[in-house]
C-alpha cells in the first residue's frame, strides 16, 4: 500500500528533493508550502510538472508552519481526501548566518518559530490521527550541528537546531506506547543541490556586524569554502532525499531511530552514539525501558 506523507518546507532544497524521491518511490506526497498563490507559484507548477511527467502521486499544498489555521486546513485537506496520513516530515527551516550578538531578540524569536515552534503546530495537527490509527512514523530532518563540531557566525541557527533535536528526542519515548515510530535524520554541511547558504537571512543590526568585521573579515565565505572542500567530489543534497525514501521503504518497527548524512564528517555521529547511549542507560535505570522499543537496534552499533 501507498504511504500518505506529508513533508514541511517542500518549495526547494531537502525538501523538494525528498517529496520527489518519495513520490518516485511509489508513495502518495504531499509538499507543504507556504505563498503558494504568489511568490512560490514557480514551485508548484515544478511540482504539478514533475508529477505529470513522472506518472507519480506528488502534490503540492498550501502549508505555512507559521500559521496554526495553514496547518489545520492542510492537514484536514489530507485527511478528508485519504482518511489517514502515514508518515510526517518536519523539514521546514530556515537558516541565518552572521555575528550572534549582531541578532535582534525579536530576529531569534522568529526563527525559533520557523524552526522549533513549528513543529508543534504541525504535530498538535497530525498526532491525534496517527494516535487513533495506532502507527505511524514522523521524521525530524535535524542537523550535524547540533553536536558536531560548529564553526563561529551560525549560533542562531545552531541553537534552533538542536531545541528541534531535543523535541524529537523526546517525543520519540512519548509516541513508542502509541505505535508511532521516530527517525532523526541528521544531515551535514551540504553547499550543493540546497540553497540554505545562498538563501540565509543576515542581522538586523548592522552596525554590531560592521564592528565584528573588522576582527573577522570574510569569516563566513571562509567558513564555507572550508565547508566545500571538505565533502568529497560529487557530494550532493540527494543522499538525504535518498535516505529518507530508505527509511520510509523499510517495514514497521525497522526504522532506525538516528541516521547521518554528513559527509564532511564533522564529529557529529559519534557525539550522538554517546548521547543516546546514555539517554538508553537512563531510561532503563527508571524503569522506561519499553520506550526504547524503536532504538535498540542501535546497541550493536555502539
Amino acid at each position: 500500500m501507498k504511504n500518505i506523507i506529508v513533508i514541511t518546507g517542500a518549495s526547494s532544497g531537502f525538501g523538494a528533493l525528498t517529496a520527489r524521491a518519495l513520490a518516485d518511490a511509489g508513495n502518495i506526497v504531499y509538499a507543504g508550502m507556504r505563498e503558494t498563490a504568489n511568490r512560490n507559484v514557480p514551485q508548484t507548477r515544478a511540482v504539478d510538472e514533475y508529477s505529470k511527467e513522472h506518472k507519480v502521486d506528488l502534490h503540492w499544498i498550501e502549508l505555512d508552519v507559521n500559521s496554526q489555521d495553514s496547518v489545520n486546513a492542510a492537514i484536514a485537506k489530507i485527511i478528508e481526501d485519504n482518511g489517514h496520513i502515514d508518515v510526517l516530515i518536519h523539514n521546514a527551516g530556515h537558516m541565518v548566518t552572521g555575528p550572534a550578538e549582531a541578532f535582534t531578540p525579536e530576529q531569534m524569536a522568529q526563527l525559533y518559530d520557523v524552526n522549533v515552534i513549528s513543529t508543534q503546530r504541525v504535530n498538535r495537527a497530525v498526532l491525534p490521527h496517527m494516535r487513533k490509527c495506532g502507527k505511524g512514523l514522523l521524521i525530524w530532518v535535524s542537523s550535524s550541528s547540533v553536536k558536531g563540531g560548529t564553526p563561529p557566525y551560525l549560533a542562531p541557527y545552531f541553537a534552533v537546531k538542536a531545541a528541534m533535536d531535543s523535541m524529537a528526542v523526546s517525543y520519540s519515548a512519548e509516541l513508542t506506547r502509541w505505535g508511532i515510530e521516530t527517525s532523526i535524520v541528521v544531515p551535514g554541511s551540504f553547499t550543493r543541490g540546497t540553497n540554505h547558504f545562498a538563501h540565509s537571512g543576515r542581522p538586523e543590526d548592522t552596525k554590531v556586524e560592521a564592528a565584528y568585521e573588522t576582527r573577522y573579515a570574510g569569516l563566513m565565505e571562509q567558513i564555507s569554502k572550508k565547508l566545500a572542500a571538505l565533502a568529497p567530489e560529487g557530494t550532493d543534497a540527494v543522499l538525504v532525499a535518498d535516505e529518507i525514501a530508505r527509511i520510509v521503504a523499510l517495514p514497521e518497527g525497522e526504522r532506525p531511530y538516528r541516521v547521518h548524512i554528513d559527509p564532511a564528517n564533522d564529529g557529529s555521529e559519534e557525539v550522538s552514539k554517546v548521547a543516546d547511549l546514555i539517554r538508553r542507560e537512563f531510561l532503563n535505570r527508571v524503569g522506561l525501558a519499553d520506550l526504547l522499543t524503536i532504538d535498540k537496534k542501535m546497541e550493536t552499533s555502539i
